[in-house]
């Protein structure tokens, strides 16, 4: 159009006007598909991030709980036979014993299930290694647990602390 009008004609002026106007007309296009995919990716961001805070929110509440098991636990494995054997002292590990079974049902119920441990690999993401010992063992198999490792669902609340078997 510029080479068949006049440089000062009007419809040059307007055909520039038009011209510009399409370009700012595509960039705004883009700018609001870019804006449009941006909320969309910041709206699934959040919604997996809530879905993981609800799912995850009792971890710290979890771990506390661990500690409760592990004493109950203590306490029901430094009880002798004789002990056992005493009608009072039987009623009361009764009571020790069915508050140590609920509790593991509130676990599984809730999704915190224990890490398996003996006769395994050390699996770093799940065990902690605390000594050595000499074992008929392949290396690098867990022979002893010392404490219980758990998960909560798919995340580690606590390793397993583990003897592992060392080459001789």
């Amino acid at each position: 159009m510029r080479r068949d009008t006049a440089a000062e004609a009007p419809e040059l002026a307007e055909h520039d006007r038009v011209g510009e106007l399409e370009r700012q007309l595509e960039e705004a296009t883009a700018a609001a598909l870019y804006a449009a995919a941006e909320a969309q990716n910041v709206r699934r961001r959040l919604e997996t991030e809530k879905v993981q805070a609800s799912v995850y929110a009792v971890t710290g509440f979890a771990r506390d709980m661990l500690n409760v098991k592990d004493n109950l636990d203590r306490a029901l494995a430094a009880v002798t036979e004789e002990l056992r054997a005493d009608a009072t002292a039987a009623n009361f590990l009764a009571g020790i014993e069915a508050t140590a079974r609920e509790l593991e049902t509130i676990f599984a119920r809730n999704g915190v299930t224990r890490v398996a441990a003996k006769g395994l690999p050390l699996d770093p993401n799940r065990h902690q290694a605390m000594i050595e010992m000499p074992s008929g063992e392949e290396p690098g198999t867990i022979v002893e647990e010392m404490q219980p490792g758990y998960m909560l669902k798919e995340r580690l609340l606590r390793p397993a602390l583990v003897a592992v078997a060392k080459a001789p």
